[in-house]
């Protein structure tokens, strides 16, 4: 089993094998160290590995040039100081953007970052988790640049909402671990919809993917690890902002 829990800006992590059931804890950061510096910068992922995170997430999205760029949303409104739309845009155009005032001035001037310098930050013994929000035309040029940073797969954690894009990762990037993000009880509407949690397992099972990166919420039971274990599939919980629903999804 593997739990993601957030405190505190960035993932707090532990790590069960699902063969051996032995815990290790893992550090990983949230969009980098998003709680003191902006989010999916080279700033907060720098400073992650400074603080010496076991691993990073990040956001990715296609650009219109077809170059792969972090960034959480799909536009750049909520932590740019122009609103353009990422898939519409070249890089060149978002690259002006500042991405950093936001959070504070003292990051004034920090820039999207292109998915190939958050690859060339990465120490060796590092993890970086990259969420995909693109359609599949992304999967070929994400690859491209795996092979071209020589990234070993057991670096390299790819999630996704879309069980269709993550198909296709698992099928072209066979060597690398895939999981499924599920909204389950995020709110009434995915509760609604969540509600066989067992047939979102066998779902995630189905289309061959490593396991689910799930909503940490009333949901998440024992019962739910344990299937999720009699079908190898790894778990993912998110998000935690204290340490005692941490350590209550540590005993599932």
């Amino acid at each position: 089993m593997e739990v993601f829990l957030l405190i505190m800006g960035f993932k707090f992590g532990l790590m069960m094998n699902l063969k051996s059931d032995k815990k290790s804890p893992l550090i990983i950061a949230h969009r980098g160290e998003s709680a003191d510096a902006p989010e999916n910068t080279l700033a907060a992922i720098n400073l992650a590995w400074q603080r010496d995170d076991d691993a990073v997430e990040i956001d990715i999205h296609l650009t219109l040039d077809n170059h792969i760029v972090v960034n959480h949303d799909y536009t750049t409104k909520r932590t740019g100081n122009a609103n353009l739309t990422i898939r519409k845009s070249t890089t060149a155009e978002l690259r002006k953007i500042d991405v950093g005032s936001f959070k504070n001035s003292k990051w004034r001037n920090e820039r999207i970052p292109l998915l190939s310098e958050v690859l060339a930050t990465l120490p060796g013994g590092k993890k970086l988790f990259i969420e995909i929000k693109s359609s599949k035309k992304i999967i070929s040029f994400l690859r491209e640049e795996l092979i071209k940073f020589k990234i070993n797969p057991e670096q390299v954690q790819i999630i996704g909402f879309n069980r269709s894009t993550l198909k296709e990762v698992k099928k072209k990037m066979p060597g690398f671990t895939v999981l499924w993000l599920i909204n389950l009880d995020y709110n009434w509407f995915t509760k609604l919809t969540s509600v066989n949690t067992k047939r979102l397992l066998l779902k995630a099972s189905k289309s061959g993917l490593d396991g689910v990166d799930a909503f940490a919420g009333e949901m998440i039971t024992t019962t739910f690890v344990q299937e999720a274990k009699a079908m190898n599939l790894l778990v993912y919980t998110w998000t935690i902002d204290n340490l005692e629903q941490a350590q209550q999804l540590v005993q599932n």
